[in-house]
């Protein structure tokens, strides 16, 4: 079915449901992923309808997710009514206020407090029963999207033998990392752009991904952001305030190499699929966005000696984007 078509699929199924005419939707967003979101007026309020074709995307785990988001008193839009077998949804509307627009140097510290306690009760309050867990195996298939997306189809630069030693020892100490941690609830893309500003506090949203799984990894997500770049005093402040919150079993220091380490899985992940964005699915705009992460390698592995000899890697002309 044509992206048309499952409009106006979606639109005639939203007004069966609903039971009225059929809406005129306004498209609201789109992602990386197959899903769109549109809105329309309903009962003098507007209605975020969801269409996840299911050949594509399963919503199962979306529809499981906001259920026990929201049994920990976490806010998330409502689901008023959903088709798994048509992929149609309709949701609470939260509005068009990112933490995107809102977050700033001067901003952060009045905004990022209310941010740290949603994430303390992600990993305190949500059952994590029955969801998959941040196995090794994912972990490692996620750093080799950096070797086989960005290195060799991207940059077009194969490791030779002693780099992919190299390599190998870097994933080994950063999964060892991220399961040595305790394991709860993870968002897994718990960043400025899913993050609404609603009259219930910050709304939650793109939550599909969850499962259990490092507890510092949604920390890093929200403070190495894809918009602005923090200072690495703030960055430590930060990770300090963090500790005090989240289920930590480990002294500060120790917290913040976790920390910092875990943000080494993530963003070399996220430039790998910025670079399969570009060369598997024809989308160009994520590629601009591969030197701020990039940048994010060059800014943590300096201060680790056992990252020295993949650092080196890094820094070459030839590797760098």
């Amino acid at each position: 079915m044509t992206p048309d078509n499952r409009k106006r699929a979606a639109a005639d199924w939203a007004a069966r449901v609903l039971g009225i005419d059929v809406p005129e939707l306004q498209p609201v967003s789109g992602d990386a992923s197959f899903r769109r979101y549109f809105r329309f007026f309903f009962e003098g309020r507007t209605v975020i309808l969801m269409d996840a074709p299911p050949e594509k995307e399963d919503s199962s785990p979306f529809v499981d997710i906001d259920l026990r988001l929201a049994s920990a008193g976490l806010n998330v839009p409502s689901i008023l009514h959903f088709d798994l077998e048509k992929g149609f949804g309709l949701l609470e509307d939260f509005g068009d206020t990112l933490y995107r627009e809102l977050i700033n140097e001067a901003s952060a510290g009045r905004l990022f407090p209310a941010l740290f306690e949603v994430l303390a009760t992600m990993a305190r309050q949500v059952d994590t029963h029955g969801l998959p867990d941040y196995s090794s195996d994912a972990l490692a298939a996620e750093l080799d999207l950096f070797r086989s997306w960005y290195l060799e189809t991207h940059r077009q630069r194969p490791m030779n033998a002693n780099e992919i030693s190299c390599w190998e020892s870097v994933c080994e100490l950063l999964i060892d990392s991220a399961k040595a941690q305790p394991q709860v609830f993870v968002h897994k893309d718990f960043h400025s752009c899913n993050l609404l500003q609603t009259e219930s506090g910050p709304g939650i949203i793109d939550f599909q991904d969850g499962l259990r799984g490092p507890v510092s990894y949604d920390l890093t997500s929200l403070l190495w952001d894809r918009y602005i770049a923090w200072p690495r005093e703030t960055l430590e402040d930060w990770m300090k305030t963090a500790h005090g919150l989240l289920p930590v079993d480990s002294n500060e220091t120790d917290w913040i190499r976790a920390c910092d380490w875990m943000s080494l899985q993530r963003n070399l992940k996220i430039v790998g699929i910025f670079a399969r964005l570009k060369h598997r699915d024809g989308k160009q705009g994520y590629v601009e966005m591969i030197p701020r992460f990039y940048q994010y390698l060059l800014d943590v592995t300096p201060l680790y000696p056992e990252f020295d000899q993949f650092r080196k890697l890094l820094e070459q002309a030839e590797c760098a984007p």
